[in-house]
């Protein structure tokens, strides 16, 4: 299924889309981007998000404003939806922004990865139970204290346990033994360093 089908993760929206651009705008009240740079950000078609964006503004859930022919949107904190919109949208679609963040400041991450049950569900694999938890593969060599504090930072945003397993950085293509088995099997979601 591809990012227009009903997601998954939460199955009451419409499309993996519109999940991903409310949380990334909902999960992050101080952000003000234009149509175009959110598309980039999410790797989504231009035309969709402006699709979403009009029915976000109509609801009330974001606003927008215009300098010269840009046109800037943000989540509009005002509204009686907000607080409880951002909860539930950044659980469900949150982990890979809300991760990238978290570990941006982690020296000795060379890559990272959701695996799991809620990597199966973002593309649109898995069970129909609420996903319990995140499952995050670190590959490299992180200062452990800095990794479990970041983590705990990512649990507290995501309202949810992260469970971390560290790697080598070859780990992926060189790992060997069930675990790396089960896990380079299964569908993963790669954390945008960069983007933190």
């Amino acid at each position: 299924m591809g990012k227009s089908a009903t997601p998954k993760l939460l199955p009451l929206l419409r499309s993996r889309q519109q999940g991903e651009i409310l949380a990334r705008l909902l999960g992050d009240p101080e952000l003000e981007a234009s149509v175009t740079d959110i598309a980039a950000m999410l790797g989504l078609p231009i035309s969709s998000v402006h699709r979403e964006i009009e029915r976000a503004q109509a609801a009330g859930i974001v606003t927008s404003r215009k300098i010269g022919n840009v046109r800037l949107v943000r989540a509009n904190t005002d509204s009686p939806y907000y607080r409880g919109l951002a909860d539930v949208l950044v659980r469900a679609f949150g982990p890979p922004h809300v991760l990238a963040e978290v570990l941006a400041d982690v020296d000795g991450i060379d890559a990272a990865y959701v695996y799991g049950s809620w990597a199966a569900r973002w593309f649109e694999d898995g069970g129909t139970r609420p996903v319990a938890d995140i499952d995050v593969l670190v590959l490299g060599s992180p200062d452990r204290d800095r990794l479990y504090a970041a983590l705990s930072t990512a649990e507290e945003r995501l309202g949810r346990p992260v469970q971390d397993a560290v790697r080598p950085a070859g780990w992926i293509d060189d790992g060997t033994g069930s675990f790396h088995a089960t896990v380079v099997s299964r569908p993963l979601v790669q954390i945008d360093l960069g983007q933190g």
